[in-house]
């Protein structure tokens, strides 16, 4: 199988679960950012990770998710707000919604350190961020437990990949 993982990463949190995909899957892979990534057709499998903006993809992930089109998709994420807050399961359907016509083989999503800066420009915001009460326990994460869970989601929903 022919693996394409691409990533969009601000702060690195979600490069570290793309690095982490491209050393868990086996047979050929290809690992690079959204910047750089080639049209998907010759892959047999993307596996796209993102972080979040206002609640869904970022930017560049949502455009490159446009162009998917019915290959087979594994998505992940990385955010400020707990695993399983409605904040994150919804980035995830929006996430589905942009790529239509893709077959979405599974998905996973954890905390993911947010930047000081970022969290302070919330933080001041008239009406905060819903998913800033939970920033405080993403701190340190991803982290060797999120690995492990991915790893334990990957073999779930694409069984035999794992090396």
């Amino acid at each position: 199988m022919k693996t394409l993982i691409v990533y969009s990463s601000k702060t690195g949190n979600t490069k570290k679960l793309a690095d982490a995909v491209a050393q868990m899957i086996a047979g050929e892979k290809t690992l690079c950012p959204v910047s750089e990534a080639p049209d998907p057709a010759g892959y047999d499998l993307v596996a796209l990770g993102f972080w979040l903006q206002a609640g869904k993809p970022d930017p560049w992930a949502a455009e490159y998710l446009a162009g998917i089109g019915d290959k087979k998709l594994f998505l992940f994420a990385t955010h400020g707000a707990a695993a399983d807050s409605a904040h994150a399961r919804n980035a995830i359907e929006i996430a589905k919604s942009l790529a239509p016509s893709a077959q979405i083989a599974g998905t996973f999503n954890c905390p993911g350190e947010v930047s000081p800066a970022h969290l302070e420009k919330a933080r001041k915001k008239d009406s905060p961020p819903k998913w800033i009460d939970d920033a405080p326990a993403a701190v340190g994460h991803p982290d060797s437990g999120d690995i492990k869970q991915l790893a334990e989601k990957i073999q779930a929903c694409l069984p035999g990949l794992i090396s």
